[in-house]
């Protein structure tokens, strides 16, 4: 089950496995060694160890950042940001920097974690819960449907949207959010995007902004998975309108906007991976999408459904080439190369 990918400054890359492990590719070739000093995980549900990111500083200060969920005692788990110091094949000195509120269910345990242009680090925390519905991503003193932006530290800049507001918890940078699969800076605006999950259709994709709102639960494209729309209609004033809605839902997850030059058709495009398409088994795909020059959605594109597999992330490397791990018990490192 792998999950999150980094690649290292001499090539190697770093792979998150949902079950607790973090592994090395050296060369093409998967270390059976896993990483040591990585923290103990909760497994259960959507839980586990998920993201990873270097610092911007790696080459000097050899930091990495893992999000996992931690067990927290009474079946409860916390979405947790940990830094450690990669030292040959161990993380030393790993500590958690942040801590959000425990989740007494197996939903929204994700968490994804991307370092901005600015230098801080931004931390996705989910907001489904164990009905839904629940408005938990609207909660200010919640950490919970949020994007979070701390210091490389774990502290608060002084500079957030919420910082001295009273009832709001000053770590948070936008609001509203179910479940964020993908988050990334866009590499030709700097901008901050990231994607969520619907339920029943709704996955959308969101140009971030401080202190927005982003709907969730109060405005939705999507129905819950009985069947009723989640709001009565998908926009309302005080809320953000997403930039790309899917019906049905495609478990979105990954993200990366291609700027290499190993495919010259499709600089600027949006790969995002698809882990299930209206709920349906083995349809999982990688899909294109093109903007024009004012980032409006011109169409998709669909590609590697022949596979049939859970795509988790996807990454461009430094070689131009895209990267794709499966969300699967057998998962696999697909790297797509262009055909001769």
């Amino acid at each position: 089950r792998p999950w999150g990918i980094a690649f290292l400054p001499d090539g190697d890359m770093l792979i998150t496995e949902r079950g607790g492990r973090l592994r090395v590719v050296r060369n093409g070739v998967l270390d059976a060694r896993a990483i040591t000093g990585v923290p103990q995980v909760r497994t259960d549900g959507n839980g586990g160890l998920m993201d990873v990111a270097l610092h911007p500083q790696f080459a000097q200060n050899r930091l990495v950042y893992l999000t996992y969920t931690k067990p927290v005692g009474n079946g409860m788990g916390a979405p947790v940001l940990a830094r450690g110091r990669l030292e040959a094949d161990a993380l030393i000195d790993v500590r958690d920097l942040l801590v959000p509120d425990a989740y007494a269910g197996n939903s929204g345990l994700n968490g994804r974690v991307v370092f901005g242009r600015d230098g801080k680090v931004y931390m996705s925390t989910g907001g489904r819960s164990e009905n839904d519905i629940a408005n938990v991503a609207q909660d200010p003193m919640s950490l919970r449907g949020k994007i979070l932006r701390l210091n490389d530290d774990g502290s608060v800049p002084l500079d957030n949207p919420f910082v001295g507001r009273a009832g709001y918890r000053p770590e948070i940078y936008t609001m509203g959010h179910r479940n964020t699969l993908g988050l990334i800076v866009h590499p030709q605006t700097g901008m901050l995007w990231q994607h969520e999950n619907g339920p029943n259709g709704g996955d959308e994709i969101n140009i971030l902004l401080p202190g927005r709102d982003y709907g969730w639960p109060v405005v939705s494209f999507g129905r819950d998975y009985a069947g009723p729309r989640v709001s009565a209609h998908p926009t309302r004033e005080g809320t953000e309108s997403p930039l790309v809605v899917w019906l049905p839902a495609i478990a979105v997850a990954g993200m990366a906007v291609y700027t290499g030059d190993k495919f010259p058709a499709w600089k600027g495009n949006v790969f995002v991976g698809a882990m299930t398409e209206g709920r349906i088994p083995a349809t999982g795909h990688l899909q294109r999408v093109v903007f024009n020059d004012k980032t409006e959605e011109v169409r998709r594109e669909s590609m590697l459904r022949e596979l049939r597999q859970r795509i988790r992330e996807v990454r461009q490397g430094p070689d131009g080439f895209l990267y794709l791990p499966t969300d699967e018990d057998d998962g696999a490192l697909l790297r797509i190369e262009p055909a001769p």
